[in-house]
C-alpha cells in the first residue's frame, strides 16, 4: 500500500475530487495548507500598495491506496489539477506499512 499526498491549487480541488471519485478513490483526508515552491509567492496590490505574500493557499490530499492503484491516481491528479502555470503544486508517495480502521478490528499489512 501507499499513501499518496498531493498538494493542489484550491481552485482544481472539486475537479480533482470528482475525477477521483470516477476512478474509485473515494477515501482522502483533505486540508487546507499554505507553502511555496518555485513560484516564490505573489504579488497583491491592496489600497495602491504592492503587498508581497509569499506562503499561498493550497489544498493538500491524502489518500492510501493499493501499490497498483498508484499511477491511476498519480496520472487522475494531475489530468485534473493541470494548469500549466508555476504553482500547479506536487504529488508525493510514501509507503504505508499498516492500514487499521478504528471501527473495527481489522487490520492490513503490506
Amino acid at each position: 500500500m501507499k499513501m499518496v499526498v498531493a498538494i493542489i491549487r484550491p481552485e482544481k480541488f472539486d475537479a480533482v475530487k470528482s475525477a477521483l471519485e470516477v476512478n474509485g478513490i473515494v477515501g482522502m483526508t483533505v486540508t487546507e495548507v499554505r507553502g511555496r515552491g518555485a513560484q516564490k509567492g505573489i504579488s497583491l496590490q491592496s489600497r495602491g500598495r504592492s503587498i508581497s505574500v509569499d506562503l499561498i493557499p493550497k489544498i493538500k490530499i491524502e489518500t492510501v491506496v493499493r501499490d497498483d492503484a498508484v499511477e491511476t491516481v498519480i496520472r487522475t491528479i494531475r489530468e485534473a489539477g493541470r494548469t500549466g502555470k508555476y504553482g500547479d503544486g506536487r504529488i508525493i508517495v510514501m509507503p504505508v506499512e499498516v492500514l487499521a480502521k478504528v471501527r473495527i478490528d481489522e487490520t492490513e499489512a503490506d
